[in-house]
């Protein structure tokens, strides 16, 4: 018998529902709880409201109210966050990272057709340097968002497919055993990178497609509007972008990322195909330009990381976003120069993206390499003394 309260259930009124609840008497961490099933004709539960929310109205939010609704166990006792729940997070947020893109995309679109069509001092305002600039950032964004959105579902693909091959007769061989083990630790390592970097780059582009459209933009009458709303959940639910950077510094730390980086990555050739050379004959020189600027940002990356040798737990933890997003700006940056060998529609955005990325990582070694730990967590655990101020006035 479950009793109890959920907020921000999503269709929170469906027939079935998985529930995390603590059945372990006595007990306040995650070995306590266990997952279960409810079946809505079994009764028990209720739907005390329906939220109303900035954006996504489209998806009802519940918060239901658990009376001694009888439920069923799933799976083992205690395991239901450490094993299924865990589990289910990974696929949830590779689903958001697709909403990201795919609102990433709207942005877009809405913000190029807008400036195709206002004209601003006699000629469309996509002919200003201050907006066409601005949309070929959106654009390079979208593409590496997508980039990193599309590598997670091939490792995503690659180790399930290999697990689809067992059977009680059919054992994976030592060498799929390897192949299945390095995709999974893959899709485990760009997930929470995916997740963190689509949703702010989504973010981001639903902002500048206002920006774009400029006072009109702010009006209900435009998709836009509802875009930017839409748009502020997905840092949200499924992980928080910090929730994200605690799920990736592991891989920061114990050097995955740099290896990932360099085996999967920096090792490829750079000779584009044929149909790029034709259609681009200037193709070659400028990826390969676009590699030696990726080799650079690898160094320091490798450099900024060795920084935190020695260094209290916290101070990682305080650095730890900084040094999760250089890498994933890296992985995104190569993802496109890859794409560019297969197709010359990439090669702007391969170039924009790894340059704008250049500099952001600049900014947060810059940053690293300044700044001293001592005096930033004492600042930082001063900060909590400002909420006396607070509740003063």
């Amino acid at each position: 018998m479950l009793n109890g309260v959920k907020r921000f259930i999503t269709n929170g009124d469906a027939d079935m529902k998985l529930v995390l609840a603590r059945s372990e008497e006595g007990t306040s961490d995650a070995r306590g709880l266990s997952y279960f099933v409810h079946d809505k004709k079994w009764g028990g539960v209720t739907v005390r409201r329906i939220e109303n929310k900035l954006g996504i109205h489209g998806s009802p939010t519940c918060e239901l109210v658990f009376r001694n609704a009888p439920a069923k166990i799933v799976g083992d006792r205690k395991m239901g966050l450490i094993k299924y729940v865990m589990s289910l997070m990974n696929g949830a947020r590779l689903g958001v990272g697709a909403q990201s893109v795919g609102i990433s995309e709207a942005a877009y679109r809405e913000a190029l057709k807008y400036a195709n069509e206002r004209e601003q001092f006699g000629k469309k305002i996509i002919e200003f340097p201050a907006v066409y600039e601005m949309l070929a950032v959106m654009k390079a964004k979208l593409q590496a968002s997508r980039a990193i959105l599309y590598e997670t579902a091939r490792c995503v693909d690659v180790y399930k497919a290999l697990n689809a091959l067992v059977t009680p007769e059919r054992k994976l061989t030592p060498e799929e055993r390897k192949e299945n083990k390095k995709y999974s630790r893959y899709a485990d390592m760009l997930t929470p990178l995916l997740k963190m970097t689509s949703s702010e780059f989504c973010n981001q582009n639903a902002y500048d497609a206002i920006q774009v459209h400029g006072g009109s933009g702010y009006m209900k009458e435009y998709p836009v509007e509802r875009l930017y709303r839409d748009a502020r959940i997905t840092t949200i639910y499924e992980g928080t972008s910090q929730l994200q950077t605690v799920a990736a510094i592991r891989y920061v730390t114990n050097g995955s990322y740099l290896e990932m980086i360099r085996n999967e990555y920096e090792s490829q050739e750079i000779k584009v195909s044929d149909a790029v050379a034709a259609a681009c004959p200037d193709a070659q020189a400028r990826l390969e330009k676009v590699k030696a600027r990726l080799v650079a940002m690898t160094e320091q990356y490798e450099k900024t990381v060795a920084l935190m040798e020695g260094k209290p737990e916290e101070y990682i933890d305080f650095q730890a976003r900084k040094m999760c997003e250089m890498a994933a700006f890296i992985i995104e940056s190569y993802l496109l120069l890859l794409d560019s060998l297969r197709c010359e529609k990439f090669i702007d955005s391969a170039e924009i993206f790894s340059e704008r990325a250049q500099a952001w990582n600049n900014e947060r070694h810059f940053y690293i390499y300044n700044c001293n730990s001592e005096t930033i967590l004492s600042t930082c655990k001063n900060v909590k003394g400002d909420l006396d101020i607070v509740y003063q006035e």
